[in-house]
């Protein structure tokens, strides 16, 4: 029963809304914030700026981000967390008060450029089991009424990246079409964004293709060119993005709307964790993936298109993201934690390769090793607590320390906790394990990091919690939501 609600917010936003055309084409950055070692936003926005990248995806409504971003001229795409759905579906007001706090205080002159609104990541997931599905066009119709009477409904656009698996297709890309489970929910969303003149937002990661499928070609997820190449009637796909992206044209095309605009919300290629995750398989699928979309060739099903709009995922590495799907999940950046560019990569954006940050402060020159002199027969719960907390991914299996050998990995494991712990001296005791070194141990390819002074809580984390108990208090006091007895 949600048509006739659409209408009329499509009503609202024919009279209200003032209509922006599309924005011009370029290489935007997820910035993600799941990290245990945080540069400043202000230190952040500025290497945003020196590497000349104009568009940048949020996962949260950060504040102290959406601070840094104002007067920037960097247009955003602010995320509401999934979590977030449930509230925001039932509650015209705890969506007003959203819009609020996290679209209104931020822009107008001077302020930030707020261009899209994400209403939840990858919610129609498979892995979420429908548990966010039926959410999604509630939420939106909440937001977008917000939106216009904040008098932001024809700037602000609404969107819902969407993981590839939300299509599928049984052998070509010309065969594409949505989950059957999502087919009525996806007719929805698509007549929402053509009304609204939003575009399909979509992650695509040719890097878990090869992971998660042994038989996978690994040449053809790049894009130099194939031996596995796949004919689909007259057209020819040579990379696995083009055909990924065409089985959601022709999703789209079954739908009624084969000429939706297309946005690449997330797509990368991780520098360690894992088997074929490195420096140099992440330079060559990035630059591939940008000379590849800046060429105007398109795809077999759209030759030609203007160069679409991409998100590189991302632009740091997260130190303290989830390993659950596998160790690479804390590699994606292009940047190290510390805004050091991993590798040479040229955005296309005015500088032939990528700019470090500047005015980083670290913390002294030094590091947390094992005792040569002490015998390390017991080390291994040392070894478990440190990497219960500080990230240790780079010494599973396929990562860049894997091979640094026994005393490497306890040294590396009781430095990452060291710096972790703002090289606090008792974090380095480990009964007498550990001992501070002024030399850093670092080995070829395998860095020992030292901590930046910024350090300090997961502010995005804090801050959905805050939105949270605020948005919970407006339900209460709505008498929408009754605290028990």
């Amino acid at each position: 029963m949600l048509e006739p609600r659409f209408s009329g917010v499509l009503y609202l936003w024919l009279l209200c809304g003032t209509v922006v055309p599309m924005v011009e084409s370029a290489i935007g950055v997820n910035w993600g914030t799941i990290s245990s070692h945080r540069l400043k936003p202000t230190t952040v926005v500025d290497l945003l700026r020196e590497n000349k990248i104009s568009k940048v995806k949020l996962f949260e409504a950060d504040s102290d981000v959406l601070r840094a971003l104002m007067g920037s001229g960097i247009q955003v795409m602010v995320g509401i967390p999934n979590e977030m759905l449930p509230l925001l579906s039932s509650s015209p007001s705890a969506a007003d008060l959203w819009v609020r706090q996290n679209v209104s205080a931020y822009v107008g002159r001077g302020g930030a450029d707020i261009r899209y609104v994400a209403v939840g990541n990858e919610p129609f997931l498979s892995g979420y089991n429908g548990q966010y599905q039926n959410l999604v066009m509630p939420v939106i119709l909440n937001i977008q009424q917000s939106l216009v009477k904040a008098n932001l409904g024809g700037y602000v656009k609404l969107v819902v990246p969407c993981n590839a698996d939300a299509y599928q297709s049984s052998a070509l890309p010309s065969q594409g079409a949505f989950r059957p489970e999502l087919t009525q929910i996806m007719t929805q969303l698509v007549q929402f964004l053509n009304s609204n003149g939003s575009p399909f937002v979509v992650n695509i990661y040719p890097f878990l293709s090869l992971y998660d499928n042994k038989d996978f070609p690994q040449e053809y997820a790049f894009f130099e060119g194939t031996t596995h190449a796949v004919q689909d009637g007259s057209n020819v796909y040579t990379n696995a993005f083009d055909g990924n992206y065409d089985t959601l044209v022709a999703a789209l095309i079954k739908l009624g709307y084969g000429q939706m605009p297309i946005v690449i919300g997330e797509i990368g290629w991780p520098s360690d964790g894992a088997i074929g995750a490195n420096t140099t398989a992440a330079k060559v699928f990035n630059q591939g993936f940008i000379n590849h979309v800046a060429s105007n060739k398109g795809t077999p099903l759209r030759p030609n298109a203007p160069p679409m709009d991409a998100y590189l995922f991302s632009l740091f590495d997260e130190g303290a993201k989830s390993t659950l799907p596998g160790n690479f999940e804390r590699h994606w950046g292009i940047f190290s934690f510390d805004g050091q560019a991993k590798y040479p990569l040229n955005l296309l954006l005015g500088n032939k390769e990528l700019k470090n940050a500047r005015n980083v402060e670290y913390l002294p020159s030094r590091w947390c090793v094992a005792n040569p002199s002490s015998d390390l027969t017991n080390v291994v719960n040392h070894m478990r607590l440190a990497c219960s907390v500080a990230d240790c991914t780079t010494l599973n299996y396929g990562g860049s320390c894997n091979e640094i050998g026994e005393k490497g990995n306890v040294s590396y494991a009781f430095n990452s906790y060291y710096q972790l712990q703002m090289q606090d001296s008792r974090s380095c005791e480990f009964d007498g394990l550990g001992i501070v070194t002024f030399l850093d141990p670092s080995i070829g390819d395998c860095r020992f990091l030292v901590g930046v002074t910024d350090k300090g809580t997961d502010s995005s984390s804090s801050q959905t919690t805050y939105q949270w108990w605020i948005l919970l208090l407006v339900l209460i006091l709505h008498g929408i939501f009754l605290l028990p007895m």
